[in-house]
């Protein structure tokens, strides 16, 4: 009985290792390649869409679209859509949308400073697995 109980207990402590936990998803959306983009646009300032898929190159209309759905279902962002015609929707970060995307923009520019070697560790690995 004790074990069920502690396994039950486990179960309600976040911990992104465990498949369950509600948490991993949280991560995986703010650190998903979008995500972190996204989030970083936002740092800067309010976005419409139009403007944030321009500062996020590469993405689809159709992602940044989901991404913004699931940041702003997530609490991370705010949509404000203004009455007018045309339709005029600006995108924001909320105070924990902030907090996130200081996060992981300080992971992103952790890598932009590490690519060379990043890129040197896997020409050495390529060799030696290729010859």
């Amino acid at each position: 009985m004790a074990v069920s109980n502690e396994s039950a207990l486990r179960e309600l402590v976040p911990n992104v290792n465990v498949a369950s936990c509600p948490s991993r998803a949280v991560l995986e959306h703010v650190t998903s390649r979008w995500g972190v983009l996204v989030l970083a646009a936002l740092l800067d300032r309010t976005h419409r869409f139009s403007e944030l898929r321009r500062a996020v190159g590469g993405v689809s209309e159709k992602m940044l679209a989901q991404t913004l759905q699931t940041l702003e279902r997530d609490g991370f962002v705010h949509r404000r859509a203004h009455p007018v015609i045309p339709p005029h929707v600006d995108y924001s970060l909320t105070p924990i949308g902030e907090e996130a995307a200081r996060q992981v923009w300080s992971l992103a520019r952790w890598v932009e400073t590490r690519v060379v070697q990043v890129l040197d560790a896997r020409d050495a690995y390529d060799k030696a697995k290729h010859g």
